[in-house]
């Protein structure tokens, strides 16, 4: 009787977490890989490995029946052909080994992003070194970014990283690669930085209408939609009017900006957990109130937010706004009381 398709796949999961067991193993034994690193991370001797490249072993491959048959045909010039360019392979692995050696690594910025974006992770690599290292490549998850560095100089190399769930997301292992000088001798080593990117909520593609406000005192309002006295410049959003672009900044040479005004307002916006449908799921919720976050974002209106276990004050601006979607982004999990 054939296997069914779910008991297939469990044996398939089962062996899958074997092998990352057995890696993780053996990346342990190998590479000394642990937790975290503190920077500057420095390789030494003891870090870099050195194997030929897949063009490394056809080239050894060819060298040896060059060698075959000059010894065949007792061919004075072959075997100083052979030797010659052996040497020039063996001289090759000692450059490998140089255009790693000593290179330093400090974590950089990642800004946070939504979940289905990309992470940008910066990291700073150093070259102590009077040369320049030529032809280095820096991979983490999937991601592989080639880059140099000059003598004596720094390098930020951004490695763009895929990401699928909100919450912190940690960097993990990142593999510092060369083939230099002729492609024959590949030489690395793994480090892992301490490095990790925040990921908001995803927001929710057609999310309802803003909830309104409760009701509260009619007063002023800095950054309301009003036409009454101007209050300042913002960064400008695709759902801005024309009209309240700043074109005079613009043609200065300066960003495109929005002019904010102060006008009459029924209230502020509050975002509750506890309003929202009782047939939304956590993530649901989440999501939805990450897509009014950046709604009220883009129409300058002051909010507060009310989750389970937070409650944050109206508020406006950059500071304020990335605070609540950390809220959202750590909300169940290790991290949330240190939102």
């Amino acid at each position: 009787m054939p296997a069914r398709p779910d008991a297939s796949r469990h044996r398939l999961g089962d062996w899958r977490r074997h092998l990352l067991r057995v890696r993780v193993a053996l990346d342990r034994l190998l590479f000394r890989i642990g937790p975290p690193e503190p920077a500057p991370i420095v390789l030494g001797q003891r870090r870099i490995y050195v194997l030929p490249t897949p063009a490394g072993l056809a080239f050894a491959a060819a060298l040896l029946v060059m060698l075959i048959a000059s010894i065949n045909y007792n061919l004075s010039l072959g075997y100083a052909l052979v030797f010659l360019l052996g040497g020039v392979a063996v001289a090759s692995i000692v450059h490998a080994f140089r255009n790693l050696l000593h290179l330093s690594f400090a974590p950089g910025r990642a800004e946070p992003v939504f979940a289905g974006e990309r992470a940008g992770f910066h990291i700073i690599v150093g070259n102590r070194r009077h040369a320049r290292r030529p032809s280095l490549r820096l991979g983490a998850r999937g991601a592989e970014v080639p880059f140099e560095i000059d003598a004596e100089d720094r390098a930020d190399v951004n490695i763009p990283v895929a990401t699928t769930a909100r919450g912190w997301m940690t960097l993990g292992r990142v593999r510092i690669e060369t083939t230099y000088p002729l492609g024959l001798i590949r030489a690395w080593s793994v480090l892992v930085p301490d490095q990790r990117c925040l990921v908001y909520p995803t927001p929710e593609p057609n999310p309802p209408p803003l909830p309104e406000g409760p009701s509260s005192t009619p007063g002023r309002r800095a950054g309301s939609a009003g036409d009454d006295d101007f209050a300042g410049l913002r960064r400008h959003q695709p759902a801005d009017s024309p009209r309240q672009v700043a074109w005079k900044t613009l043609a200065r040479g300066g960003p495109m900006l929005t002019k904010q005004f102060t006008g009459m307002d029924g209230g502020k916006i509050h975002l509750d957990w506890n309003d929202l449908p009782a047939d939304l799921g956590a993530e649901a919720r989440l999501s939805r109130m990450t897509a009014w976050i950046v709604a009220a974002e883009q129409r300058g209106l002051a909010f507060s937010l009310t989750l389970p276990a937070a409650s944050i004050a109206p508020g406006q601006g950059s500071e304020h706004i990335a605070n609540c979607l950390r809220h959202l982004a750590l909300f169940g999990t290790d991290g949330a009381a240190n939102a």
